[in-house]
């Protein structure tokens, strides 16, 4: 018997399109082929090997959960970016389009340009890359 692989990280919404509107600024893509939309479901196009990213209603997961969501007090998950500049690039773009950036880009003790950003609903996000 195999071991399991990640698959699939899961967000929740209270608006779906603010949602998309951010994590497309995050560089993942809701148009292309293999994109996944539904009213209460949404996922972008995925690489191979990546782990899809799952954006359901906040309705359907307190309809599954019986609880209404709450997004995390630390991060969901995190992105490798390219270099650097894109961490500060990225977090720049995500403040510009009115999202928040909890922590500002710096450089970490551990070797990484690190930052945290916000969805809408308060799911966190850190980009990284090595310095």
């Amino acid at each position: 018997m195999g071991k399991p692989v990640l698959d699939a990280v899961a967000v929740s919404a209270a608006d779906m399109e603010r949602a998309k509107t951010f994590y497309a600024l995050l560089g993942f893509d809701f148009e292309g082929e293999g994109a996944f939309h539904s009213d209460d479901h949404i996922e972008p196009v995925r690489g191979v090997g990546e782990p899809r990213l799952m954006i359901d209603s906040a309705a359907l997961m307190e309809k599954l959960t019986g609880e209404e969501p709450r997004a995390p007090n630390h991060s969901a998950f995190a992105m490798l970016c390219d270099s650097p500049a894109q961490v500060d690039a990225l977090a720049a773009k995500v403040e510009a389009a009115g999202f928040t950036v909890l922590v500002a880009p710096w450089d970490a003790f551990w070797g990484q340009r690190y930052a945290t950003v916000a969805d809408a609903d308060g799911y966190r996000v850190d980009l990284f890359a090595p310095l």
